[in-house]
C-alpha cells in the first residue's frame, strides 16, 4: 500500500440490492448483501492500494447497485445505446464538469466517486463459466467498476489487458483469486 502504516482512508460505500430478475432466490441475494460480503473493505482495500494514484481526499464515497438484466440493460440503452445487458456499468461522478468549493471544504466531505451497477444475472452466468463463486465474480466486477470511476478505460485490447491485470492486483490485496 501506498499509506503509512497509521494512514487510512474513510470510504462510505452504500450497497442496494435492486433485483427483479428469477436466476436467483430470496436466500441467493441475502448472500451479497452488505452484511454478507466486506463491500467497504474490498472498497477501502483498492483505493489505499491505489493511493496516491487517484484523486486525493481524506474519504472517499461510492454507490453499488445489484440488480438484474431487465434493469441494466434499459440503463446501458439510456446510456450507451446498447439494447442488452451488461455485467456491470459506471457512472462517474468525477467526469461530471461541477464546480469545487473552496479546497478547505472540498477537503472536509467525501469525495462522490460515482456509481456502479452490477447485473447479478449475468454475474451468474459468467462466474458458472467461470467456474469460481459468484462472490469472486461480484469482486471482480466491482473492481472493474472502481477503476472505470477512477478513469480507466478500455477502448482497445492493449488497455483492456492493462485494467485486467490491475483489477487482478486488486482481488490479490484482499485475497480472492479468479
Amino acid at each position: 500500500m501506498n499509506l503509512s502504516a497509521k494512514q487510512t482512508l474513510t470510504v462510505e460505500t452504500y450497497v442496494e440490492i435492486d433485483y427483479e430478475g428469477s436466476l436467483l432466490t430470496e436466500s441467493d441475494k441475502a448472500d451479497f448483501s452488505p452484511e454478507s460480503l466486506p463491500w467497504k473493505y474490498w472498497f477501502q482495500t483498492w483505493l489505499e492500494a491505489l493511493y496516491p494514484n487517484i484523486p486525493v481526499a481524506d474519504a472517499y464515497e461510492l454507490s453499488l447497485r445489484l440488480t438484474s438484466d431487465r434493469q441494466i440493460t434499459i440503463l446501458n440503452e439510456q446510456y450507451r445505446q446498447k439494447n442488452r445487458p451488461t455485467d456491470v456499468l459506471a457512472f462517474a461522478a468525477l467526469e461530471a464538469d461541477i464546480p469545487l468549493p473552496p479546497d478547505e471544504d472540498y477537503l472536509s466531505e467525501p469525495l462522490y466517486l460515482g456509481d456502479i451497477v452490477i447485473s447479478l444475472d449475468t454475474a451468474a452466468r459468467q462466474a458458472q463459466a467461470e467456474v469460481h463463486s459468484l462472490s469472486v465474480e461480484l469482486a471482480w466486477l466491482a473492481a472493474h467498476g472502481l477503476l472505470h470511476l477512477l478513469g480507466w478505460d478500455h477502448p482497445d485490447e492493449q488497455s483492456l489487458e492493462k485494467m485486467l491485470a490491475e483489477q487482478t492486483k486488486l482481488l490479490k490485496y484482499v485475497n480472492i483469486t479468479r
